[in-house]
């Protein structure tokens, strides 16, 4: 599907109104959805930190517009839910417990 195709389909959805759309192949919401729907908390909560980048990494970001800091957030949480879920829970589970990684463990101790 080419640019021009895609921009006259978004043209005709944003024609329709409520009363043109068939809603009839819809289930309807029934308390036993509603009952079992979970409430997960969107956004997360935020907390600030000091990173360090490289130079032209940063001048990247920058460049692209207001808002670089959430496209740094976006990479990374596409990075962290593209990764399968058995592997980012045992990296939670090793730092929630305050396991230092192999190469912190070596350094101390050398010390």
């Amino acid at each position: 599907m080419n640019k021009k195709s895609i921009k006259s389909d978004l043209a005709k959805v944003d024609r329709l109104t409520d009363k043109t759309i068939d809603y009839s192949e819809i289930p309807a919401l029934d308390e036993t959805f509603l009952a079992r729907a979970v409430r997960v908390p969107w956004p997360p909560a935020k907390r600030q930190l000091t990173i360090r980048l490289d130079q032209d990494v940063l001048e990247w970001l920058k460049s692209l517009g207001k808002g670089y800091q959430t496209r740094i957030n976006r990479i990374l949480r596409v990075a962290m839910e593209s990764r399968r879920p058995s592997a980012r829970r045992g990296v939670a589970r090793s730092r929630a417990a305050g396991t230092p990684s192999a190469s912190k463990a070596k350094k101390q101790e050398a010390v």
